[in-house]
């Protein structure tokens, strides 16, 4: 990921279902404030159990959400992780490891925190997202 530029980012994150209706402004202060990063392959993204101190929204590659050593998902290019430990700081439910070279997007959750306090667009998306992950884990469990 030879650095993307500001409107490359932009384009990234219109395309992900956690900022669907956030407008040019939002995108823009999310994607002036995100670090690319690449993880190798196997290589442990975040830990379960530790306070997150980053979400990250992946641009390339693949990886697996595992807790407790099952793995629960594998994710992939416009998925994203890491949301509830910055919301909540509590430690992280689970671990994302990279199953091949994996590129991320990465807001340290203190950019995060700013952003969503000062672009409302941003915080209603995040809310919505994290209500649809909440209420699909809550259907699951009701089967």
């Amino acid at each position: 990921m030879a650095g993307l530029t500001q409107d490359e980012r932009i384009s990234l994150l219109r395309e992900v279902a956690l900022f669907a209706g956030v407008g040019d402004e939002g995108l823009a202060a999310v994607a002036a404030k995100a670090t690319e990063v690449v993880f190798e392959a196997g290589r442990t993204i975040v830990r379960q159990g530790e306070v997150g101190t980053g979400f990250f929204l992946i641009t390339s590659g693949q990886a697996r959400v595992i807790r407790d050593g099952r793995t629960l998902a594998e994710l992939g290019p416009g998925q994203f992780f890491g949301e509830l430990s910055l919301l909540d700081q509590q430690p992280r439910i689970a671990q994302v490891v990279a199953v091949t070279p994996t590129e991320c997007l990465a807001l340290a959750s203190w950019d995060f925190e700013a952003i969503l306090t000062s672009q409302p667009g941003v915080a209603l998306a995040v809310l919505r997202g994290v209500a649809r992950r909440l209420r699909a884990v809550s259907e699951e469990h009701s089967h």
